[in-house]
């Protein structure tokens, strides 16, 4: 590799609003995030799934129709 391109790769902290800390390989210094594997809704499993209905039932929804 040719000497001075490439950023240098140090140890990184991640910080998440929820108070979770990762540390990580990176480029960056000491990231600041707002949602991690921790508290997003998705890897909690908190997701909500609104399937009923289809897209014809949400615009009759929506206008009043149904």
């Amino acid at each position: 590799m040719k000497e001075g391109l490439h950023p240098e790769y140090n140890q990184t902290t991640i910080t998440c609003a929820c108070g979770n800390i990762i540390e990580v390989g990176s480029t960056k210094k000491d990231l600041k995030v707002d949602v991690c594997s921790k508290c997003h809704p998705y890897w909690t499993g908190n997701l909500r799934k609104d399937t009923v209905g289809g897209r014809a039932d949400k615009f009759k929804k929506k206008y009043g129709l149904a």
